[in-house]
Protein backbone atom coordinates (compact mmCIF):
# COMPACT_ATOMS: atom_id res chain seq x y z
CA UNK A 1 0.00 0.00 0.00
CA UNK A 2 1.53 3.58 -0.89
CA UNK A 3 0.58 6.86 -0.15
CA UNK A 4 1.18 10.49 -2.35
CA UNK A 5 2.98 13.02 -0.18
CA UNK A 6 4.86 16.25 -1.94
CA UNK A 7 8.59 16.34 -2.85
CA UNK A 8 10.78 17.94 -0.96
CA UNK A 9 10.45 22.08 0.73
CA UNK A 10 8.16 24.31 -1.04
CA UNK A 11 7.63 27.72 0.19
CA UNK A 12 4.62 30.40 -0.93
CA UNK A 13 4.10 34.10 0.61
CA UNK A 14 0.50 35.83 0.48
CA UNK A 15 -0.48 38.87 1.72
CA UNK A 16 -3.86 39.55 3.58
CA UNK A 17 -5.30 42.30 4.68
CA UNK A 18 -1.67 43.43 5.55
CA UNK A 19 -0.82 40.44 7.36
CA UNK A 20 2.58 38.53 5.66
CA UNK A 21 1.74 34.83 5.33
CA UNK A 22 4.23 32.30 4.07
CA UNK A 23 3.66 28.95 3.94
CA UNK A 24 6.36 26.02 4.18
CA UNK A 25 5.61 22.32 3.10
CA UNK A 26 7.99 19.74 3.19
CA UNK A 27 8.03 15.71 3.41
CA UNK A 28 8.58 13.99 6.47
CA UNK A 29 9.39 10.16 7.52
CA UNK A 30 8.26 9.92 11.11
CA UNK A 31 7.58 12.57 14.29
CA UNK A 32 11.44 13.32 14.41
CA UNK A 33 11.37 14.96 11.08
CA UNK A 34 7.97 16.58 11.58
CA UNK A 35 9.34 18.15 14.69
CA UNK A 36 12.91 18.64 13.27
CA UNK A 37 10.73 20.69 10.12
CA UNK A 38 9.18 22.92 12.38
CA UNK A 39 11.71 23.81 14.57
CA UNK A 40 13.70 24.57 11.62
CA UNK A 41 11.39 27.07 10.15
CA UNK A 42 10.44 28.70 13.53
CA UNK A 43 13.72 29.65 13.72
CA UNK A 44 14.41 30.75 10.50
CA UNK A 45 11.16 32.95 10.90
CA UNK A 46 11.66 33.71 14.86
CA UNK A 47 10.58 37.21 14.74
CA UNK A 48 7.14 36.34 13.72
CA UNK A 49 3.77 36.77 15.01
CA UNK A 50 2.99 32.89 15.01
CA UNK A 51 4.04 29.98 13.14
CA UNK A 52 1.13 28.07 13.21
CA UNK A 53 1.50 24.11 11.65
CA UNK A 54 -0.07 20.82 11.13
CA UNK A 55 1.31 17.53 10.01
CA UNK A 56 0.60 14.28 9.30
CA UNK A 57 3.84 12.14 9.99
CA UNK A 58 3.09 8.66 8.72
CA UNK A 59 2.11 6.79 6.35
CA UNK A 60 -1.70 5.56 7.91
CA UNK A 61 -2.69 9.13 8.77
CA UNK A 62 -2.43 8.02 12.65
CA UNK A 63 -0.15 10.32 13.80
CA UNK A 64 -1.88 14.26 13.22
CA UNK A 65 -0.55 16.92 14.92
CA UNK A 66 -1.29 20.59 14.75
CA UNK A 67 -0.68 24.01 16.61
CA UNK A 68 -2.50 27.33 16.45
CA UNK A 69 1.00 28.87 17.92
CA UNK A 70 -1.22 31.52 19.61
CA UNK A 71 -3.73 32.17 17.26
CA UNK A 72 -7.44 31.63 18.61
CA UNK A 73 -8.32 28.23 19.06
CA UNK A 74 -9.16 26.16 15.73
CA UNK A 75 -8.39 28.87 13.45
CA UNK A 76 -5.05 27.62 12.18
CA UNK A 77 -3.69 24.42 13.02
CA UNK A 78 -6.53 22.41 12.67
CA UNK A 79 -7.62 23.91 9.21
CA UNK A 80 -4.02 23.51 7.92
CA UNK A 81 -4.25 19.89 9.21
CA UNK A 82 -8.10 19.45 7.27
CA UNK A 83 -6.46 20.40 3.95
CA UNK A 84 -3.47 18.02 4.38
CA UNK A 85 -6.43 15.22 4.43
CA UNK A 86 -8.66 16.74 2.09
CA UNK A 87 -5.55 16.58 0.00
CA UNK A 88 -5.06 12.92 0.98
CA UNK A 89 -1.68 13.13 1.58
CA UNK A 90 0.18 12.05 4.16
CA UNK A 91 3.95 11.89 5.70
CA UNK A 92 3.51 15.75 5.33
CA UNK A 93 4.05 18.78 7.29
CA UNK A 94 3.02 22.25 7.08
CA UNK A 95 4.01 25.11 8.41
CA UNK A 96 2.04 28.74 7.84
CA UNK A 97 4.34 32.08 9.45
CA UNK A 98 2.63 35.02 9.57
CA UNK A 99 3.50 38.38 10.04
CA UNK A 100 0.84 40.42 11.80
CA UNK A 101 0.16 43.71 9.87
CA UNK A 102 -2.46 45.26 11.84
CA UNK A 103 -5.79 44.46 10.81
CA UNK A 104 -7.31 41.65 12.86
CA UNK A 105 -9.32 39.16 10.41
CA UNK A 106 -11.66 37.52 12.75
CA UNK A 107 -12.18 33.64 13.77
CA UNK A 108 -13.73 33.37 9.79
CA UNK A 109 -11.24 35.63 7.88
CA UNK A 110 -8.13 33.58 10.11
CA UNK A 111 -9.32 30.00 9.24
CA UNK A 112 -9.97 31.10 5.78
CA UNK A 113 -6.67 32.95 5.69
CA UNK A 114 -4.82 29.19 7.29
CA UNK A 115 -6.77 27.18 4.85
CA UNK A 116 -6.32 28.96 1.88
CA UNK A 117 -2.69 29.86 2.19
CA UNK A 118 -2.42 25.78 2.67
CA UNK A 119 -4.31 24.53 -0.05
CA UNK A 120 -2.21 26.95 -2.15
CA UNK A 121 1.19 26.09 -1.49
CA UNK A 122 -0.08 22.59 -1.53
CA UNK A 123 -1.49 22.62 -5.05
CA UNK A 124 1.77 24.36 -6.24
CA UNK A 125 3.70 21.29 -4.98
CA UNK A 126 5.41 18.33 -6.90
CA UNK A 127 3.31 15.16 -5.71
CA UNK A 128 4.99 12.17 -5.36
CA UNK A 129 3.73 8.47 -5.27
CA UNK A 130 5.84 6.62 -2.76
CA UNK A 131 4.90 2.73 -3.28
CA UNK A 132 6.63 -0.24 -1.53
CA UNK A 133 9.94 -0.73 -3.16
CA UNK A 134 12.65 -3.14 -2.81
CA UNK A 135 16.20 -2.07 -3.58
CA UNK A 136 18.85 -4.05 -5.75
CA UNK A 137 22.76 -4.26 -6.44
CA UNK A 138 23.12 -5.43 -9.87
CA UNK A 139 26.99 -5.95 -10.97
CA UNK A 140 27.94 -6.71 -14.26
CA UNK A 141 31.07 -6.36 -16.75
CA UNK A 142 31.88 -3.36 -18.54
CA UNK A 143 30.55 -5.52 -21.97
CA UNK A 144 26.88 -5.13 -20.74
CA UNK A 145 26.42 -2.25 -19.02
CA UNK A 146 24.64 -0.74 -22.13
CA UNK A 147 22.49 -3.63 -22.09
CA UNK A 148 21.94 -2.92 -18.29
CA UNK A 149 20.91 0.72 -19.47
CA UNK A 150 18.75 -0.14 -21.73
CA UNK A 151 16.56 -2.06 -19.63
CA UNK A 152 16.66 0.38 -17.00
CA UNK A 153 15.26 2.94 -19.38
CA UNK A 154 12.25 0.62 -20.65
CA UNK A 155 11.33 -0.30 -17.77
CA UNK A 156 9.20 1.24 -13.84
CA UNK A 157 12.34 0.99 -11.89
CA UNK A 158 14.81 4.12 -10.80
CA UNK A 159 18.51 4.10 -10.90
CA UNK A 160 20.12 5.48 -7.71
CA UNK A 161 23.44 5.10 -8.51
CA UNK A 162 26.14 3.73 -10.93
CA UNK A 163 29.33 2.93 -9.55
CA UNK A 164 32.25 1.68 -12.02
CA UNK A 165 35.02 -0.30 -10.58
CA UNK A 166 36.97 -2.98 -11.63
CA UNK A 167 33.13 -3.83 -12.58
CA UNK A 168 29.92 -1.72 -12.80
CA UNK A 169 27.70 -2.14 -9.90
CA UNK A 170 23.70 -0.17 -10.53
CA UNK A 171 21.73 0.55 -7.34
CA UNK A 172 18.13 -0.07 -8.39
CA UNK A 173 14.80 0.97 -6.93
CA UNK A 174 11.75 -1.52 -8.05
CA UNK A 175 8.20 -1.72 -7.30
CA UNK A 176 8.11 -5.01 -4.78
CA UNK A 177 5.25 -6.26 -7.40
CA UNK A 178 7.06 -6.13 -9.50
CA UNK A 179 10.80 -6.90 -8.23
CA UNK A 180 10.65 -10.71 -9.12
CA UNK A 181 9.96 -10.70 -12.39
CA UNK A 182 11.97 -7.73 -12.71
CA UNK A 183 15.25 -9.32 -11.87
CA UNK A 184 14.81 -12.75 -13.46
CA UNK A 185 14.17 -11.10 -17.09
CA UNK A 186 17.62 -9.13 -16.49
CA UNK A 187 19.04 -12.26 -15.46
CA UNK A 188 17.68 -13.74 -18.88
CA UNK A 189 18.70 -10.75 -21.05
CA UNK A 190 22.12 -11.38 -19.51
CA UNK A 191 22.18 -14.96 -19.96
CA UNK A 192 23.40 -14.83 -16.14
CA UNK A 193 26.31 -13.15 -16.21
CA UNK A 194 25.13 -10.55 -13.62
CA UNK A 195 25.71 -10.85 -9.58
CA UNK A 196 21.99 -9.61 -7.67
CA UNK A 197 22.12 -8.63 -4.41
CA UNK A 198 18.86 -7.66 -2.80
CA UNK A 199 19.92 -4.35 0.06
CA UNK A 200 16.62 -3.69 1.48
CA UNK A 201 13.08 -2.86 1.12
CA UNK A 202 11.55 0.66 1.66
CA UNK A 203 9.09 3.09 0.67
CA UNK A 204 10.55 5.12 -2.49
CA UNK A 205 8.80 8.27 -4.09
CA UNK A 206 8.07 7.78 -8.18
CA UNK A 207 6.97 10.94 -9.53
CA UNK A 208 3.42 11.26 -10.69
Amino acid sequence: MGYISVSGELSTEKVIERSRFITTSAHVEGEEQARAFIAKISERYKDATHNCYAYIADSTGNAPRFSDNGEPSGTAGMPILDVIKNKKLFCTAVVVTRYFGGIKLGAGGLVRAYSGCTAENLDMAEKVNYLPCEEYAFTVGYENVDLCNRYFSLSDCEVKNTEYLSDVTFTVAVKKELAEKFCSDLFDRLNGRVKISRLREFFFGFRM
